[in-house]
Protein backbone atom coordinates (compact mmCIF):
# COMPACT_ATOMS: atom_id res chain seq x y z
CA UNK A 1 0.00 0.00 0.00
CA UNK A 2 2.78 2.03 0.93
CA UNK A 3 5.01 1.48 -2.78
CA UNK A 4 1.09 2.55 -4.20
CA UNK A 5 1.12 6.18 -2.79
CA UNK A 6 4.64 6.89 -3.50
CA UNK A 7 3.80 5.61 -7.06
CA UNK A 8 0.51 8.25 -7.42
CA UNK A 9 2.83 10.54 -5.59
CA UNK A 10 5.58 10.69 -8.49
CA UNK A 11 2.75 10.64 -10.79
CA UNK A 12 1.42 13.71 -9.87
CA UNK A 13 4.51 15.23 -9.89
CA UNK A 14 5.50 14.87 -13.27
CA UNK A 15 1.90 15.82 -14.28
CA UNK A 16 2.38 19.17 -12.76
CA UNK A 17 5.43 19.21 -14.07
CA UNK A 18 4.41 18.43 -17.64
CA UNK A 19 1.32 20.85 -17.12
CA UNK A 20 3.89 24.05 -16.31
CA UNK A 21 6.58 23.53 -19.07
CA UNK A 22 3.61 23.03 -21.41
CA UNK A 23 2.50 26.80 -19.48
CA UNK A 24 5.83 27.96 -19.69
CA UNK A 25 5.86 27.00 -23.21
CA UNK A 26 2.84 28.54 -24.04
CA UNK A 27 3.43 32.04 -22.53
CA UNK A 28 7.03 32.22 -24.31
CA UNK A 29 5.27 31.63 -27.72
CA UNK A 30 2.60 33.84 -27.05
CA UNK A 31 2.19 36.81 -29.74
CA UNK A 32 -0.28 39.55 -28.94
CA UNK A 33 0.10 41.07 -32.13
CA UNK A 34 -2.63 41.83 -34.58
CA UNK A 35 -3.06 40.18 -37.82
CA UNK A 36 -4.62 40.51 -41.04
CA UNK A 37 -5.19 37.39 -43.18
CA UNK A 38 -4.48 37.54 -46.89
CA UNK A 39 -4.86 34.94 -49.66
CA UNK A 40 -2.26 33.88 -52.43
CA UNK A 41 -3.10 32.05 -55.52
CA UNK A 42 -0.69 30.45 -58.23
CA UNK A 43 -0.52 27.66 -60.37
CA UNK A 44 3.57 26.94 -59.97
CA UNK A 45 4.89 24.32 -57.72
CA UNK A 46 4.73 25.44 -53.95
CA UNK A 47 7.62 22.39 -52.78
CA UNK A 48 9.30 23.63 -49.56
CA UNK A 49 6.25 25.42 -48.16
CA UNK A 50 5.21 24.35 -45.04
CA UNK A 51 2.71 26.15 -42.76
CA UNK A 52 3.93 28.03 -39.93
CA UNK A 53 6.53 29.15 -42.80
CA UNK A 54 7.75 32.60 -42.15
CA UNK A 55 6.34 36.28 -44.22
CA UNK A 56 8.73 38.54 -44.71
CA UNK A 57 8.29 41.71 -46.18
CA UNK A 58 11.76 42.97 -47.54
CA UNK A 59 13.25 40.79 -45.25
CA UNK A 60 11.84 41.54 -42.13
CA UNK A 61 9.36 39.00 -40.68
CA UNK A 62 5.91 40.01 -40.43
CA UNK A 63 3.80 36.91 -40.29
CA UNK A 64 3.39 33.06 -40.85
CA UNK A 65 1.65 30.50 -43.34
CA UNK A 66 -1.33 29.28 -41.85
CA UNK A 67 -3.01 27.31 -44.90
CA UNK A 68 -1.86 25.94 -48.09
CA UNK A 69 -4.27 23.97 -50.13
CA UNK A 70 -6.56 24.36 -53.16
CA UNK A 71 -7.66 27.02 -54.73
CA UNK A 72 -11.53 26.48 -55.35
CA UNK A 73 -12.61 29.06 -58.00
CA UNK A 74 -9.55 28.19 -60.22
CA UNK A 75 -9.19 24.30 -60.75
CA UNK A 76 -5.09 23.37 -60.45
CA UNK A 77 -4.26 26.50 -58.31
CA UNK A 78 -2.92 25.98 -55.05
CA UNK A 79 -4.18 28.48 -52.65
CA UNK A 80 -2.47 29.71 -50.08
CA UNK A 81 -3.11 31.68 -46.79
CA UNK A 82 -1.14 33.88 -45.04
CA UNK A 83 -1.55 36.23 -41.72
CA UNK A 84 0.37 39.31 -42.02
CA UNK A 85 0.70 42.21 -38.72
CA UNK A 86 -1.19 44.67 -39.01
CA UNK A 87 1.90 47.06 -39.03
CA UNK A 88 3.06 45.76 -41.83
CA UNK A 89 3.11 48.35 -45.19
CA UNK A 90 1.03 46.66 -46.93
CA UNK A 91 -0.53 48.44 -50.15
CA UNK A 92 -2.25 48.51 -53.83
CA UNK A 93 1.89 47.90 -55.00
CA UNK A 94 2.15 44.85 -52.86
CA UNK A 95 3.11 41.53 -54.41
CA UNK A 96 4.32 38.08 -53.27
CA UNK A 97 6.79 35.48 -54.15
CA UNK A 98 8.42 32.58 -52.80
CA UNK A 99 12.07 32.96 -51.64
CA UNK A 100 13.80 30.20 -50.86
CA UNK A 101 16.70 29.72 -47.96
CA UNK A 102 19.78 28.39 -48.35
CA UNK A 103 20.49 24.87 -49.69
CA UNK A 104 17.76 22.98 -47.30
CA UNK A 105 14.96 23.83 -50.04
CA UNK A 106 12.84 25.18 -47.10
CA UNK A 107 10.66 28.53 -48.66
CA UNK A 108 8.72 31.30 -47.18
CA UNK A 109 6.87 34.14 -48.82
CA UNK A 110 8.54 37.16 -49.34
CA UNK A 111 6.30 40.36 -49.66
CA UNK A 112 7.96 43.54 -51.77
CA UNK A 113 6.44 46.68 -53.83
CA UNK A 114 6.52 47.17 -57.48
CA UNK A 115 6.99 50.46 -58.82
CA UNK A 116 3.10 50.48 -60.29
CA UNK A 117 -0.12 49.15 -58.73
CA UNK A 118 -0.97 46.14 -59.33
CA UNK A 119 -4.73 45.41 -60.53
CA UNK A 120 -6.74 44.35 -57.69
CA UNK A 121 -7.99 41.07 -57.35
CA UNK A 122 -11.07 39.90 -56.66
CA UNK A 123 -11.73 38.01 -53.32
CA UNK A 124 -12.23 34.45 -52.71
CA UNK A 125 -15.09 32.42 -51.78
CA UNK A 126 -13.64 33.03 -47.98
CA UNK A 127 -13.92 37.03 -48.54
CA UNK A 128 -10.25 37.74 -47.62
CA UNK A 129 -8.51 40.06 -49.85
CA UNK A 130 -5.91 38.31 -52.15
CA UNK A 131 -2.36 39.45 -53.54
CA UNK A 132 -0.83 39.09 -56.71
CA UNK A 133 1.85 36.15 -56.42
CA UNK A 134 4.46 36.40 -59.00
CA UNK A 135 6.76 33.26 -60.52
CA UNK A 136 9.79 32.68 -58.07
CA UNK A 137 13.13 32.42 -59.97
CA UNK A 138 13.10 28.50 -59.19
CA UNK A 139 10.34 28.40 -60.84
CA UNK A 140 10.97 30.19 -64.01
CA UNK A 141 14.25 28.08 -64.01
CA UNK A 142 11.40 24.88 -64.26
CA UNK A 143 9.90 26.31 -66.63
CA UNK A 144 12.63 26.70 -69.02
CA UNK A 145 14.42 23.68 -67.70
CA UNK A 146 13.13 21.65 -71.19
CA UNK A 147 14.45 24.50 -73.24
CA UNK A 148 17.48 24.77 -71.43
CA UNK A 149 17.93 21.12 -71.63
CA UNK A 150 17.45 21.44 -75.26
CA UNK A 151 20.32 23.75 -76.26
CA UNK A 152 22.43 21.84 -73.52
CA UNK A 153 22.22 18.88 -75.71
CA UNK A 154 22.75 20.77 -78.47
CA UNK A 155 25.64 22.35 -77.30
CA UNK A 156 26.65 18.86 -76.81
CA UNK A 157 26.16 17.21 -80.17
CA UNK A 158 28.15 20.65 -81.37
CA UNK A 159 31.11 20.03 -79.24
CA UNK A 160 31.00 16.12 -80.16
CA UNK A 161 30.96 17.11 -84.06
CA UNK A 162 33.89 20.10 -82.33
CA UNK A 163 36.30 17.37 -81.42
CA UNK A 164 35.80 14.54 -84.10
CA UNK A 165 38.88 12.87 -85.12
CA UNK A 166 39.22 14.94 -88.59
CA UNK A 167 38.45 18.30 -86.31
CA UNK A 168 41.23 16.93 -83.83
CA UNK A 169 43.87 16.29 -86.55
CA UNK A 170 43.36 19.66 -88.42
CA UNK A 171 44.02 21.19 -84.74
CA UNK A 172 47.00 19.63 -84.46
CA UNK A 173 47.77 20.96 -88.21
CA UNK A 174 46.54 24.64 -87.12
CA UNK A 175 48.59 24.02 -83.78
CA UNK A 176 51.82 23.33 -85.74
CA UNK A 177 51.44 25.98 -88.43
CA UNK A 178 50.88 28.76 -85.42
CA UNK A 179 54.38 26.75 -84.39
CA UNK A 180 56.14 27.23 -87.58
CA UNK A 181 54.78 30.97 -87.35
CA UNK A 182 55.86 31.58 -84.33
CA UNK A 183 59.73 30.73 -85.07
CA UNK A 184 59.30 32.42 -88.42
CA UNK A 185 58.37 35.56 -86.16
CA UNK A 186 60.98 35.28 -84.08
CA UNK A 187 63.77 34.95 -86.56
CA UNK A 188 62.39 38.05 -88.15
CA UNK A 189 62.47 39.96 -84.74
CA UNK A 190 66.07 38.98 -84.77
CA UNK A 191 66.77 40.10 -87.59
CA UNK A 192 65.22 43.58 -87.43
CA UNK A 193 67.04 43.37 -84.56
CA UNK A 194 70.52 43.18 -86.04
CA UNK A 195 69.39 45.87 -88.49
CA UNK A 196 68.31 48.29 -86.04
CA UNK A 197 71.43 48.23 -84.29
CA UNK A 198 73.83 47.79 -87.68
CA UNK A 199 71.99 50.72 -89.67
CA UNK A 200 69.46 52.33 -88.04
CA UNK A 201 71.52 53.22 -84.73
CA UNK A 202 74.19 54.95 -87.11
CA UNK A 203 71.90 56.92 -88.42
CA UNK A 204 70.01 58.02 -85.31
CA UNK A 205 73.36 58.87 -83.85
CA UNK A 206 73.98 60.96 -87.18
CA UNK A 207 70.94 62.95 -86.81
CA UNK A 208 72.03 65.55 -83.93
CA UNK A 209 74.89 66.31 -86.25
CA UNK A 210 72.37 67.02 -89.18
CA UNK A 211 69.62 68.78 -87.35
CA UNK A 212 72.51 71.38 -86.72
CA UNK A 213 74.04 71.49 -90.20
CA UNK A 214 70.25 72.07 -91.12
CA UNK A 215 69.66 74.71 -88.04
CA UNK A 216 73.17 76.89 -89.43
CA UNK A 217 71.96 76.41 -93.59
CA UNK A 218 68.25 77.96 -92.06
CA UNK A 219 70.35 80.73 -90.53
CA UNK A 220 71.98 81.16 -93.64
CA UNK A 221 68.52 81.51 -95.42
CA UNK A 222 67.23 83.99 -92.90
CA UNK A 223 70.06 86.09 -93.97
CA UNK A 224 70.24 85.34 -97.45
CA UNK A 225 66.44 86.45 -97.03
CA UNK A 226 67.70 89.37 -95.06
CA UNK A 227 70.23 90.88 -97.58
CA UNK A 228 67.56 90.02 -100.91
CA UNK A 229 64.56 92.37 -98.84
CA UNK A 230 67.66 95.38 -98.76
CA UNK A 231 68.10 94.78 -102.11
CA UNK A 232 64.66 94.90 -102.66
CA UNK A 233 64.44 98.04 -100.54
CA UNK A 234 67.56 99.74 -102.68
CA UNK A 235 66.59 98.70 -105.87
CA UNK A 236 63.00 100.19 -105.42
CA UNK A 237 64.69 103.42 -104.03
CA UNK A 238 66.68 103.44 -107.27
CA UNK A 239 63.85 102.92 -109.75
CA UNK A 240 62.20 105.78 -107.45
CA UNK A 241 65.06 107.88 -108.56
CA UNK A 242 64.36 106.62 -112.19
CA UNK A 243 61.01 107.47 -112.75
CA UNK A 244 61.52 110.93 -110.79
CA UNK A 245 61.06 114.25 -112.95
CA UNK A 246 64.50 115.01 -114.16
CA UNK A 247 66.11 111.56 -113.63
CA UNK A 248 67.85 109.51 -115.94
CA UNK A 249 65.12 108.33 -117.84
CA UNK A 250 64.16 111.79 -118.63
CA UNK A 251 67.10 112.82 -120.03
CA UNK A 252 66.84 109.96 -121.83
CA UNK A 253 64.38 110.16 -123.51
CA UNK A 254 65.48 114.21 -124.19
CA UNK A 255 69.16 113.23 -125.54
CA UNK A 256 66.66 110.48 -127.71
CA UNK A 257 64.53 113.05 -128.97
CA UNK A 258 67.62 115.51 -130.20
CA UNK A 259 68.83 112.64 -131.75
CA UNK A 260 65.79 112.31 -133.49
CA UNK A 261 65.79 115.87 -134.91
CA UNK A 262 69.21 115.78 -136.00
CA UNK A 263 68.48 112.59 -137.97
CA UNK A 264 65.55 114.34 -139.33
CA UNK A 265 67.71 117.35 -140.35
CA UNK A 266 70.43 115.18 -141.78
CA UNK A 267 68.28 113.34 -143.91
CA UNK A 268 66.34 116.75 -144.89
CA UNK A 269 69.28 119.11 -145.45
CA UNK A 270 72.61 117.19 -145.58
CA UNK A 271 71.81 113.75 -147.51
CA UNK A 272 70.14 115.90 -150.54
CA UNK A 273 73.93 117.40 -150.97
CA UNK A 274 75.61 114.72 -150.56
CA UNK A 275 74.05 112.87 -153.22
CA UNK A 276 74.62 115.38 -155.40
CA UNK A 277 78.09 115.67 -154.80
CA UNK A 278 78.18 111.87 -155.25
CA UNK A 279 75.86 111.96 -158.97
CA UNK A 280 79.00 115.10 -159.83
CA UNK A 281 82.07 112.55 -158.44
CA UNK A 282 80.59 109.64 -161.08
CA UNK A 283 80.08 111.91 -163.63
CA UNK A 284 83.68 113.25 -163.09
CA UNK A 285 84.75 109.69 -162.92
CA UNK A 286 82.71 109.06 -166.25
CA UNK A 287 84.59 111.34 -167.78
CA UNK A 288 88.02 110.32 -166.57
CA UNK A 289 87.23 107.04 -167.82
CA UNK A 290 86.64 108.20 -171.06
CA UNK A 291 89.93 110.55 -171.12
CA UNK A 292 91.86 107.39 -170.20
CA UNK A 293 90.26 105.27 -172.78
CA UNK A 294 90.90 107.60 -175.21
CA UNK A 295 94.57 107.91 -173.97
CA UNK A 296 94.88 104.33 -174.40
CA UNK A 297 93.59 103.96 -177.91
CA UNK A 298 95.92 107.29 -179.09
CA UNK A 299 98.48 108.02 -177.18
CA UNK A 300 99.55 110.75 -180.24
CA UNK A 301 97.37 112.97 -178.16
CA UNK A 302 99.39 114.20 -176.04
CA UNK A 303 101.94 115.13 -179.27
CA UNK A 304 99.49 116.05 -181.95
CA UNK A 305 96.32 117.45 -179.74
CA UNK A 306 93.16 116.12 -180.09
CA UNK A 307 92.64 116.74 -184.10
CA UNK A 308 92.94 114.44 -187.06
CA UNK A 309 96.21 112.84 -187.19
CA UNK A 310 97.56 112.71 -190.40
CA UNK A 311 98.37 109.16 -192.21
CA UNK A 312 102.16 108.11 -191.84
CA UNK A 313 104.12 106.28 -193.82
CA UNK A 314 102.65 103.41 -195.70
CA UNK A 315 98.86 104.21 -194.43
CA UNK A 316 96.51 105.38 -196.91
CA UNK A 317 95.94 108.70 -197.33
CA UNK A 318 99.91 109.19 -196.64
CA UNK A 319 101.03 112.57 -198.88
CA UNK A 320 104.75 111.58 -200.04
CA UNK A 321 103.00 108.36 -201.41
CA UNK A 322 103.39 107.37 -204.67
Amino acid sequence: MENKSHALAAGIFVLVVAAMLAGLAIWLTRDNANYEQYELSTRDGVSGLQPQATVRYKGVAVGKVTRIGFDPQVSGNVLIRIAVNEQAPISPTTFAVLGYQGVTGLAHVQLDDAEKPYPELPPGPSGLPRLPLKPSPFGKLAEQAPAILGQVEEATRRINQLLGDNNQQKLTEALSSIGQAAGSVNTLTQRLDATVAQRLDPALAALPPLASDARQTLQSLQQAGASVSALAVDLGKTNQRLNAEGGAIDQITAGTQSLARAADQFSTATLPRVNRAADDTARAARQMGRAAGGISDNPQLFIYGSGRIPPGPGEPGFGGAP
